[in-house]
């Protein structure tokens, strides 16, 4: 058995832990960067893609941006329609309905009259006297119109038309726009008329209606000449 020498070095004695080497590091850091590359990578997968999304998928965002847009313009739009309300015309005033003039007598009412349908009402009032629309709308008569005289028809908005006859003179021309409250016409005694009157007619689809509920409906109580202005009841 070989006696170790104490002259010797004791390849043993005082070792030491190599320390890694850089290239280890090194490599230690690469890994981690293709790890961290690899999770963004994933994460950008979990984005929707145009190219890759199936179309129902597409259509549903679409769709989403759309509703949010619609509702950003009926936000707008309620807006505008409060501040119209505020500086505008009201409803109220958009869908006036007036006398069509005041100081008259109400005479000969919608019906029956010496064996005939008479289908207006007579509003007696002295030759000359100013009449006024009803209702905004659209001249579609003026001028002579057998035994109504001279007269003036305007159709409203709805479909209904008012007809005023025996006017001593007409005022407005055949497809003038009118509102509630122009000037149409002079109170006359023209055509089958026996004194001094305008006859107001309702028509609504071409069959006549009787003026007084046809018009009370719309807050004017023609026979005792009250109106209904943006809400409020106005007597004359």
């Amino acid at each position: 058995m070989r006696q170790r020498l104490s002259s010797e070095p004791d390849r043993y004695r005082g070792r030491r832990r190599v320390p890694t080497p850089p290239r280890s590091r090194y490599a230690a850091v690469v890994t981690t960067a293709f790890v961290g590359a690899g999770i963004v990578a994933l994460g950008a997968n979990a984005l929707p893609d145009a190219k890759s999304v199936s179309p129902s998928v597409l259509d549903e965002l679409k769709q989403a941006s759309i509703t949010s847009q619609d509702a950003a313009a009926r936000a707008d739009s309620a807006d505008v329609a409060s501040r119209d309300g505020r500086g505008g015309k009201t409803a109220a005033e958009q869908d006036t309905w007036l006398l069509p003039l005041h100081g008259y007598d109400f005479q000969s009412p919608y019906g029956m009259r010496w064996g005939k349908l008479h289908t207006g009402i007579d509003l007696v009032a002295p030759e000359g006297t100013p009449y006024q629309a009803i209702h905004d709308g659209q001249v579609t008569k003026a001028g002579w119109f057998g035994g109504y005289g001279y007269a003036v028809i305007v159709q409203h908005p709805d479909g209904s038309e008012a007809i005023y006859g025996h006017s001593s003179a007409v005022t407005v021309k055949e497809g003038q726009q009118v509102k509630a409250g122009d000037q149409l016409g002079l109170v006359g005694n023209t055509g089958h008329s026996y004194g001094s009157h305008l006859h107001l007619e309702i028509h609504v689809n071409g069959e006549p209606r009787d003026p007084v509920p046809w018009l009370g409906e719309r807050g004017v109580d023609i026979q005792l000449e009250v109106e209904a202005i943006y809400g409020e009841v106005a007597a004359s």
